[in-house]
Order: C-alpha cells, then sequence, then structure tokens
C-alpha cells in the first residue's frame, strides 16, 4: 500500500503534521499529547543531539549550556539562511538546522501513523518576503531544498489561507464569499474563497509580511526596551552635547531570529563602551547583563507573556522581567499594547481591502470572516477585521491546525492527479 502524503505546516511560531485516513484528517502527534510542535530547536555546546519543540524550550528555561532558536522561518530567502556561523559547538549555517528539525518531524511523524512518507505537501505564506519577488522565490527553493535534504523524494506546496479555506468552508453547505483571514507568527495571509455545494473557489488571495513576531518586537521595542537603555542618551568622547543611544541593538534583541547572534565579543563590548557614556548607566548594564548571561529569549518569552495578558485584558497585565532583574516589571495595558500596534493595524487593514481589489468584490458582499493562526486570536485583529466587513459575521476556526486539516484535505487532490 503506499503511504499517503503527509501534510505540514511548518510555522514560523508552531508547526504541525498531518495525513487522511478513511476519508479523515489524521492529525499526527509530533510530541505527545500535542497536535502542534513550537518550531525551536536547542544546540547543545557539547556538540549533543539538537532538541526540538517543547524539549528545546525545557533546555532553554532550564540553564542548559547551548544555542536557542526559533523563528527560523523568517530567515527563508535571505543570504544569513546559508551564512555558516559557529552555533551549537560547530560551524553550520541555518539551513542545515532548519533541514535536520525536518528531519526529525519526518521521523516523528513516521512513527505516529507507522508509515513512511515521500511525498510532503507543506504550506506556504503567500508571500514569505511582499516587497520582493526575487526573495520570496528564493525562500520557497530554500524551503524545498530543505525538505529534500531531510529525506523526502517530492515536494508540493499550498498557500496557508487557502488550505484553511478547504478546512474551515463548505461543512455547513452555506453558498457565500469569505475572507480568510491568517495571522501566523511571521506572516498575515488573506484569502476571498467562494462556498457552495461542490466545494471550495479561491477567488483571490493576499499576503504581506508581518505576524506575531513583529508584534512582539514592537511591543517589546515601545515598553521593554527602554528598561534596557532605549532612548537613554550618551556623553560624547569628544565635544558637547549628548548623543541618542543607538536603536539598532534592540531592534535585533527585540527580534526572535537575531538574538542567538548577539552573543558575542564584539556586542559585549559595543554595551560596555555605551555603559561608559551614558547619562543613566543603570538600564544599559541591565542590557550588558542580558547579553552576558544569554537572557534574550527570557526577555522574548517575557514580551510575549505579557502580550497574552494584556490581550486577555487581565487586571495588573505587565511584561513581568523578574528573571533578568529581581521585581523588575513594565506594565501593559489593552490599551497601551494596542497604541503600540497601531501602525501595523493600519498595514493589516489595507492588506485586507487589498485582497477585496483582488478579488473585484465589494467589503459588503462578504458573508463571513473566517479568523485563523495563533496571532488571529488577538482581539485588535478581529476588530479591524470587522471593520473592513461590516456586514459579516465572524467565524473562530482551529487556530492552530486549520491549515495542517486543510493540507491533509489537498493531498487527496495530488493523489488522483495521473
Amino acid at each position: 500500500m503506499t503511504a499517503p502524503t503527509l501534510a505540514v505546516d511548518f510555522g514560523t511560531s508552531n508547526s504541525a503534521a498531518a495525513i487522511m485516513v478513511d476519508g479523515k484528517v489524521r492529525r499526527l502527534q509530533l510530541e505527545a499529547g500535542a497536535d502542534t510542535l513550537p518550531t525551536a530547536v536547542f544546540l547543545p555546546s557539547d556538540g549533543g543531539p539538537m532538541l526540538i519543540g517543547r524539549q528545546a524550550e525545557t533546555a532553554l528555561t532550564e540553564g542548559d549550556e547551548g544555542r536557542y532558536m526559533r523563528a527560523l522561518k523568517s530567515v527563508l530567502g535571505t543570504p544569513l539562511f546559508h551564512e555558516s556561523r559557529m552555533i551549537g559547538g560547530r560551524r553550520r549555517a541555518i539551513s542545515d538546522i532548519v533541514t535536520a528539525l525536518l528531519a526529525q518531524l519526518k521521523l516523528r511523524a513516521e512513527l505516529a501513523a507507522d508509515a513512511r512518507f515521500s511525498h510532503v505537501l507543506s504550506g506556504r505564506p503567500v508571500h514569505f518576503h511582499s516587497s520582493d519577488a526575487g526573495r520570496d522565490a528564493q525562500a520557497e527553493a530554500d524551503l524545498r531544498s530543505c525538505y529534500l535534504a531531510a529525506g523526502f523524494e517530492s515536494v508540493a506546496f499550498m498557500a496557508e489561507p487557502e488550505a484553511a479555506a478547504l478546512a474551515t468552508s463548505g461543512t455547513d453547505g452555506l453558498s457565500e464569499l469569505r475572507m480568510i483571514v491568517d495571522i501566523g507568527g511571521g506572516t498575515s495571509d488573506f484569502s476571498v474563497v467562494r462556498t457552495g455545494p461542490h466545494g471550495v473557489e479561491v477567488v483571490a488571495s493576499h499576503g504581506i509580511r508581518l505576524g506575531g513576531t513583529d508584534f512582539d518586537q514592537a511591543i517589546s521595542m515601545a515598553h521593554a526596551m527602554p528598561a534596557f537603555g532605549l532612548g537613554g542618551q550618551l556623553r560624547r568622547t569628544f565635544g558637547d552635547g549628548l548623543l541618542p543611544v543607538p536603536r539598532a541593538l534592540f531592534s535585533d534583541l527585540a527580534t526572535w531570529a537575531m538574538i542567538p547572534f548577539l552573543y558575542t565579543r564584539e556586542t559585549e563590548r559595543a554595551v560596555a563602551d555605551l555603559v561608559r557614556h551614558a547619562v543613566q548607566p543603570l538600564p544599559l548594564q541591565r542590557l550588558g547583563a542580558v547579553i552576558e548571561h544569554r537572557l534574550g529569549h527570557d526577555l522574548a518569552f517575557a514580551v510575549e507573556r505579557g502580550k497574552i495578558a494584556a490581550n486577555a485584558a487581565k487586571a495588573g497585565a505587565c511584561i513581568d522581567l523578574g528573571g533578568i532583574e529581581r521585581g523588575l516589571t513594565v506594565p501593559l495595558s489593552a490599551g497601551l499594547m494596542n497604541a503600540a500596534l497601531a501602525p501595523m493595524c493600519v498595514t493589516l487593514r489595507t492588506a485586507m481591502y487589498e485582497t477585496l481589489f483582488h478579488a473585484k468584490v465589494p467589503a459588503g458582499s462578504i458573508s463571513a470572516i473566517v479568523l485563523v493562526g495563533g496571532s488571529s486570536m488577538m482581539s485588535l485583529i478581529e476588530a479591524e477585521a470587522r471593520s473592513v466587513c461590516l456586514a459579516a459575521r465572524v467565524i473562530w476556526s482551529e487556530a492552530f491546525t486549520a491549515v495542517v486539516d486543510g493540507l491533509a484535505l489537498a493531498t487527496t487532490r495530488l493523489s488522483d492527479k495521473p
């Protein structure tokens, strides 16, 4: 018996795998008791085997010596993806790490399904890079190469919002126009689809390079990084007057994919120089401690937890930085968070209108908005979608698994082809 095609949603923050069994989607547990796997790796300094998923997160939180990496998908299509560096005790490129991650995912899927998989249908954003067609094409080529190097013989791709449309449309038999709003960790994708008794027709799709990790960065820059010196002033080495503390290092520290590359002697020297010239040295001394003790991911996780608490409108929501300095917290209400994200909301709203333009349909003709992706659970996403499609009702899908479910359904189309 020929093994089914493996459906893989390789996400910026989480990944999942599924197959079709007896006409139904079967999600494969890549970790015990979970339908999704954090897209994270930990490379021990002693050269031991790479850990993935929650094991990688545990190694980080328990203080094991090594390199933790997350948001690897965001580097696809960039020179950094193939750049060889000392990572986890030996020279390797991020492409090697993604290949190893996909190889482990393949093995776990095969163990869960008791089958060997030669063919994979992978999700991909509408655009990996929305402003650079060449880099966008290179990103897909990079990911294809990693799948092949991981042991798959053939690789096909499907746009993630179109996969989500298959999983979330048509089950109720309604004939209508819907907009799929898929806000992931690194990209935001939109599709206008027509549902009916004969299935789902994709009318138009559009995507932008903006997602949950960008939300984290904006919140971190606005609210967390000032506690580490952003916005401070420096005395000149020669002459009078003051200079602003440079933003570049803070921007990298607030970016999941860049954090591991800050742990260098060069960065430590740069921060020490900032401390020497600082009008207020304490915040920059905290920054020095973050770099020296490799606490960048602790800071990023604290911002992410603060975002989740603020979105839930929890009383006393804050960014708890106690893991970096005892008692250090930064208030983060829903209002403060939304203010930091306001420019991104404008970008998302514009992208929705552009999707409608490509589909050549008015906003008033959309009967339903389908929210997909982990970041779609933020209340501001629903608010922006409702502001565009005023007459539409909102359908909440399986945020983390709608894409992989749709990919699994789409594998039957591949098997039907001659």
